[in-house]
């Protein structure tokens, strides 16, 4: 993927595709909805309901999605690697081709064990990223599946974890900022050795002695447009998916607050040391 950083139940063997208000959602097995993109044998497929993803020292791997989405509500549980887990990230992310991509990104960084992860965040729009908050989570997330999720509409991308919204990146065209609405995307992840940065600022290195180092994937879905020889799913529908509007609800805007205030680590929006020249525009919006 493209990094921008800062210093600092299930059918078995076909896929079921529910048509809704124009909508697939899909919930099926990884091995209609996925493949394994690169790591040499490293990604797995397993029994259709489990996708795991493994590093060593000679490589990590990485999947990609069949479909390419354009708007939609998507759940990914994941289980992330236990243990010393330091120099490691696990990226799971939408994104577009091409130069000027559109991207959103959900990073795990890895950690000592004991030390909590970072989930790091960011949204790429016409190229451009540089939109980072991270957060420690209130749970451990290699002990179990979690479900993390995007909500991705022309109003905002909405990040959620256990259905509790972390972050929220409103649509901003009205005061110049780009956002992404006129690329699909597929669905990635990788797991991959970051050491020169992913661990407090790559002073803390990969321990191979622990390898190899496994991410796991469980119960995707995707309520979501579908693009396809250029054309969407949700065309010409009689009627709009409810998410296509959703935003979030005055019990949301709270639980947002508080996984903000209790949970975030860094947002770009604050960082004056960066930004000295003033903030960028969507940061001022209420």
């Amino acid at each position: 993927m493209r990094f921008s950083f800062f210093s600092n139940g299930f059918p078995s063997l076909y896929m079921v595709v529910l048509f809704l208000v124009g909508t697939s959602i899909v919930s099926a097995d990884f091995y209609n909805e996925f493949d394994i993109t690169w790591g040499d044998g490293r990604g797995k497929i397993i029994n259709g309901d489990l996708l795991t993803l493994t590093l060593d020292k000679s490589s990590g791997s990485g999947f990609e999605s069949r479909n390419e989405y354009m708007y939609g509500k998507i759940d990914m549980q994941l289980k992330l690697v236990p243990g010393n887990s330091a120099g490691t990230v696990t990226a799971y992310y939408l994104s577009s081709k091409g130069d000027n991509w559109d991207e959103i990104d959900y990073e795990f960084l890895g950690n000592l064990s004991g030390d909590p992860y970072i989930l790091h965040t960011n949204v790429f729009s016409q190229g451009k990223g540089n939109r980072e908050q991270q957060f420690y989570l209130w749970f451990d997330p290699t002990a179990d599946f979690h479900t993390y999720s995007i909500l991705w509409n022309p109003k905002s991308i909405i990040f959620s974890v256990d259905g509790t919204p972390i972050r929220e990146f409103k649509n901003a065209e009205s005061i110049g900022v780009p956002y992404p609405k006129d690329q699909p995307m597929r669905i990635h992840s990788s797991l991959w050795n970051a050491d020169d940065w992913a661990t407090r600022g790559g002073l803390v290195k990969t321990d191979w002695t622990k390898a190899p180092f496994t991410a796991s994937y469980r119960n995707f879905k995707a309520d979501a447009c579908v693009v396809s020889s250029g054309k969407s799913s949700c065309s010409g529908s009689a009627s709009s998916p409810a998410w296509l509007s959703e935003q979030l609800d005055n019990s949301k805007q709270e639980r947002l607050k508080w996984a903000q205030k209790n949970y975030m680590i860094y947002n770009y929006c604050s960082d004056s040391k960066r930004f000295p020249q003033g903030f960028p525009p969507e940061c001022k919006m209420p």
